[in-house]
């Protein structure tokens, strides 16, 4: 149990010290494309080679093994890579290799390479057009102009070990919100960031915070609305997937910036990889003491749990979503009130999509104006994009605000 942010920032140096110990990493994207196509049987075949070769060690290391270097291979399961028309991926770490549409008869010769010093050319991704072949995922033509801030850990951590979103400053905003900020500084910090709501309004959203902070009633909610019914959209089920405590990190700042004890993740039940990795997700957050009550000895209480959407699409609307949660029929109401002044229940309710939720936590740690640093003056930040049709990469990107659809396309 995690009782303080003391103890936090202590398990956040031991898991990093665990990681810095292991030589290389296989990160085999299990996002919804790649485990279509075949990817979680190459997770066992790479695993049972690098055990047959000797190589294979664990993350979580014994006390005798966190004094030395590890001479061998974790391979771990992550989040999708963004790279969905070359999938199965497999990121080799910290090298950065990049290996596209590998089968599970690969992993023989992906560990044996490992194992001496080389790379598997005949799965390096090769440009349509040039020819070029390119050995780094950070090289390769498709990831040239992203920059990963929402999806930042998406494809680099396991999206089912708490301890690895630890390492990598998991919970640290939180942390920083509950024990040195007021809630009123909270919202003031997003205000000042110009984050936009991601869902397609763009309603700035530290000021949609303050006036839910300023509503009155003593009974106030968050929710966090993943439905994402447009067609062939898949940025916020990916988050969630390969994500999740991200998401929730920042629903529990939002929670304390509002002042909320409950949050709801509205998904739609055609996500089933992302309902059952967010719920293992609650589970972890819950049992470590980073929900539920007195959270890090703040004095705060918030917990979180997943409503199950029927695939209805206009639940996407947040009025229709919040009389689904009530059990009503999913159907919009009118407006004013708005749900910050009445939503779920009748009381003043917050509502963001999952990427909007996803970009509080790197806001709160890293200040306002770095976040500001990226995108353009009116809209900062980044924003994902899932990319689909006759285009030549299929898959999930994420650049800065400003840039063209050309560009993107």
């Amino acid at each position: 149990m995690i009782e303080t942010a003391a103890m936090l920032a202590a398990i956040r140096q031991e898991k990093q010290q665990e990681l810095g110990l292991i030589r290389q990493r296989l990160l085999v994207c299990a996002g919804t494309g790649c485990v279509a196509g075949g990817s979680l049987k190459v997770y066992e075949e790479l695993q049972r080679a690098a055990a047959d070769r000797g190589l294979a060690v664990s993350v979580e290391l014994n006390e005798e093994e966190k004094t030395q270097k590890q001479d061998g291979v974790a391979v771990r399961k992550s989040g999708c890579h963004g790279f969905c028309e070359k999938g199965p991926l497999v990121r080799v770490e910290p090298e950065g290799i990049l290996y596209v549409g590998v089968k599970p008869e690969d992993a023989d010769d992906i560990i044996a390479a490992l194992a001496e010093g080389e790379v598997v050319e005949r799965l390096l991704y090769k440009d349509p057009y040039t020819g070029e072949v390119f050995v780094r995922e950070e090289d390769n033509p498709f990831y040239r102009q992203q920059e990963r801030l929402a999806l930042a850990n998406c494809g680099v951590i396991d999206p089912e070990d708490l301890w690895e979103y630890i390492a990598r400053d998991g919970y640290a905003a939180a942390a920083k919100a509950l024990t040195e900020m007021s809630p009123e500084e909270v919202c003031n910090e997003i205000l000042e960031a110009g984050l936009r709501g991601r869902g397609g309004g763009g309603f700035p959203a530290g000021r949609k915070w303050l006036l839910t902070r300023q509503a009155p009633g003593q009974q106030k909610y968050v929710i966090c609305n993943g439905d994402e019914g447009d067609p062939g959209a898949f940025m916020d089920r990916s988050l969630m997937e390969g994500d999740p405590h991200r998401v929730i990190e920042g629903m529990l700042i939002a929670g304390y910036a509002i002042g909320a004890d409950q949050g709801y993740v509205y998904m739609r039940a055609e996500y089933p990889l992302a309902v059952q990795r967010m719920q293992k997700a609650l589970d972890a957050a819950r049992s470590q003491g980073l929900l539920g009550e007195n959270i890090l000895g703040s004095g705060f209480d918030f917990d979180i749990v997943i409503k199950e959407g029927a695939g209805a699409f206009v639940c996407g609307e947040e009025s229709a979503l919040i009389a689904s949660i009530e059990g009503e029929r999913g159907m919009p109401r009118p407006k004013p009130p708005f749900p910050a002044q009445s939503g779920l229940w009748g009381c003043p309710t917050l509502i963001n999509n999952v990427e909007t939720f996803a970009n509080v936590p790197p806001i709160i740690h890293n200040g306002a104006d770095w976040f500001r640093t990226r995108g353009s003056e009116s809209s900062p930040g980044t924003k994902t994009f899932a990319i689909t049709g006759a285009v030549a990469n299929t898959g999930l990107i994420e650049v800065p605000m400003g840039k063209t659809l050309r560009e993107v396309i």
